[in-house]
């Protein structure tokens, strides 16, 4: 990535996941079975700083897999790909196997 975008605060950069509209045998899926509203972090943010100037960390870090709420965030355009903006209380949870 030529352009790499660092947040600021408490700000987290996420690449949601496109889950698969055909299984393996090309079986087409509805678009309601597999809606999880879910995203890949790619970069967070330092954090917020208290008013007595505490930092509080991100609760999140790169790589982690999360989940998104259904509406929110701001979209940004990156060479071509797709990315969201969130607050890091704006995360619902991280989603692990």
């Amino acid at each position: 990535m030529a352009k790499r975008l660092i947040p600021l605060f408490n700000r987290v950069l996420v690449e949601k996941i496109v889950p698969p509209s055909r299984t393996n045998a090309g079986i087409l899926l509805p678009e309601k079975s597999s809606k999880l509203n879910s995203g890949k972090v790619i970069a967070v943010g330092p954090g917020l700083h208290t008013k007595e100037g505490k930092l509080i960390p991100v609760a999140v870090k790169e790589g982690d897999t999360v989940l998104l709420p259904e509406y929110g965030g701001t979209e940004v355009k990156l060479e071509n790909k797709e990315y969201h903006l969130y607050r890091d209380d704006d995360i619902l949870g991280t989603l692990h196997d």
